[in-house]
């Protein structure tokens, strides 16, 4: 996971692939965005980014009450289908 960090291009196509699979395995729009707000939140109190493009999103992240995050995590799904 640390790898797939380094570069957000690769991130946003792990990404895509993991939407994808939880597509494929059945899963609705609706639970693959809860997902994602609960890996945002891991990831903002885990993980410190590791380029700019995720240093941004934890800005925004962090500033953000948790309705926003939700959206950000539905627009973060949203662009991972888009770059897949």
């Amino acid at each position: 996971m640390a790898t797939v960090l380094k570069v957000f291009d690769r991130w946003k196509e792990f990404l895509g692939e993991r939407v994808e699979q939880a597509e494929k395995a059945g899963m609705s729009e609706e639970l693959i965005s809860k997902l994602a707000f609960q890996i945002g939140e891991f990831l903002s109190d885990k993980v410190d980014p590791e380029n700019k493009e995720e240093r941004v999103l934890k800005e925004l992240w962090d500033v953000a009450d948790e309705n926003e995050r939700r959206v950000m995590a539905s627009i973060m799904v949203k662009l991972a289908k888009a770059n897949n």
